[in-house]
């Protein structure tokens, strides 16, 4: 578990190595994780965009950007929490995600509120000693 509290805003981050949908032998690993978003703050907020990078172990990035989350813009009172669950695959057996989602406030100031940093690893790693 991953978390990061910026501007009175906890994401907590809980990825998951999807076994039955990956395929080792055809370089196909696929996670699932579960994102946590609660409001500590003393204002309402709301989600309105997101932004990820995607690292896999060759350092190939990909930049996933949209509006909303899976199709939703929550809106969180004072001490609400919301939670969703995405995933993505890679063509390595590792990885690393960050991010970042901008959200407005009450009186309509954004802001951005940072994902934090999380492993994708399977137990496919391929471990060096030195």
């Amino acid at each position: 578990m991953y978390s990061k509290t910026t501007c009175g805003v906890t994401v907590t981050v809980t990825p998951y190595f999807l076994e039955d949908q990956s395929s080792p032998q055809e370089n196909h690993y696929v996670w699932a994780y579960q994102v946590n978003i609660k409001n500590t703050s003393s204002t309402t907020v709301r989600l309105n965009h997101r932004n990820w990078l995607i690292i896999d172990a060759n350092g190939k990035i990909i930049n996933v950007q949209g509006d909303g989350v899976v199709g939703e813009f929550p809106m969180l009172k004072p001490g609400e929490s919301y939670e969703y669950t995405s995933g993505t695959p890679l063509k390595t057996s590792n990885g690393i995600m960050q991010g970042f989602y901008l959200m407005t406030q009450d009186g309509g100031e954004q802001i951005k509120i940072d994902i934090p940093t999380f492993s994708l690893d399977s137990p496919y790693n391929k471990k060096k000693l030195h």
